[in-house]
Order: structure tokens, then C-alpha cells, then sequence
């Protein structure tokens, strides 16, 4: 920014899901050590987060005077005097505090990171791949729009789930005590 004098950023500088890009799938972020700054906003952007307990979190423009018009979901995330006192302060938290806000989802000392992050996905992927989907759908929705809409549009996107093959498989496997074979159809 320094060398070319950036003013505002262009929105695509960075490839942010819900905003410059579209995923269909979860992501989940993985931290291990300092996510201040992009490296908030690239967790933040995930739909899931697990962090390493020495990992520490901060939205520090105020600092440099820059902003950081990407932190704006973050108030379906936290609670509102909690994103208020981050931004204004620019004050970094601990990874303790960030899963105490909700921020993060599960915490794991530094050496157990990337196995809890896949132990996590694993969780994920033991789902029905079409009720992953609209769920995650469903949570976007939720957000976006007041309960009636939501409550209408989390309906729509789980008709497709509701129609395939795996909603009759479910079950009939736990009927049969046993795992599901899920086909995403």
C-alpha cells in the first residue's frame, strides 16, 4: 500500500467467500499463531474455525488507519459491544477469548491443530452431503434476512435434500442400526 499509495482497496484484492467469491462447500480455517488484520478476515470468511491455543486474533486498521468494511458479518458472529471494542481498539484476544465469543469453534494445542481442524471436517463429511449443503445454505439465509424469510428460503434450499435418495437412506440405515451410505443424490 505503502509503494503504490492505495487509497481503497479493490474489492477483489482478496478472494473473500460471500462476498468476491461463491463456495458451495464448507471451509474451515485452521490457526496457528497471529490472525490479525487479513488474517482475521480470512478466518472470520470461513464458515468454521479452529484455532491453536497460542493463536491470537485482531482487527488492527484502526491502528494504521486503514478500515475494515470486510469485518461487517462478523455481527452474526459475536455480540455487538464485543465487535465494537475489537474495531475501535484494534486490541488483539486470545484464542481462549475468541472461543469464548464464538469467533472460533473448538480450540487444540498448536500440535493437534490440523487434526482437530480435519477431525472436524470429518464431522462434516459423516453428514448427508445435500443436508450439508442446505444447512450451510440455511445459515447464509439466516443471515441475510428477517425470520419469516428465512424460515421461506431454508425450506426452498432443503427440498432438494428432502427429495433424494440419501433422505430415504438416513433413515433406513438408522432403522437398521447401521452407518449411512450416502450417494449426494
Amino acid at each position: 500500500m505503502v509503494e503504490t499509495g492505495m487509497a481503497v482497496p479493490p474489492r477483489d484484492m482478496y478472494a473473500l467467500p460471500y462476498d468476491t467469491i461463491e463456495l458451495s462447500k464448507p471451509t474451515i480455517a485452521a490457526v496457528n499463531g497471529v490472525a490479525f488484520a487479513g488474517g482475521w478476515m480470512i478466518a472470520q470468511a470461513c464458515d468454521l474455525c479452529v484455532a491453536s491455543t497460542t493463536a491470537r486474533f485482531a482487527i488492527t486498521e484502526v491502528k494504521v488507519g486503514r478500515g475494515s468494511p470486510w469485518a461487517a458479518p462478523l455481527i452474526h458472529m459475536i455480540p455487538q459491544r464485543i465487535m465494537m471494542e475489537i474495531i475501535l481498539t484494534g486490541k488483539p484476544i486470545s484464542a481462549q477469548r475468541a472461543y469464548e465469543i464464538g469467533l472460533v469453534n473448538r480450540l487444540a494445542e498448536p500440535e493437534a491443530l490440523l487434526d482437530t481442524a480435519l477431525a472436524l471436517a470429518t464431522e462434516v463429511l459423516d453428514g448427508a452431503p445435500l443436508s450439508v449443503r442446505a444447512g450451510r445454505e440455511t445459515v447464509m439465509l439466516a443471515t441475510e434476512m428477517g425470520r419469516s424469510a428465512a424460515l421461506q428460503a431454508a425450506r426452498a434450499a432443503h427440498e432438494v435434500a428432502y427429495r433424494s435418495d440419501d433422505a430415504q437412506e438416513g433413515p433406513r440405515a438408522f432403522a437398521e442400526k447401521r452407518p449411512p451410505h450416502w450417494r449426494g443424490r
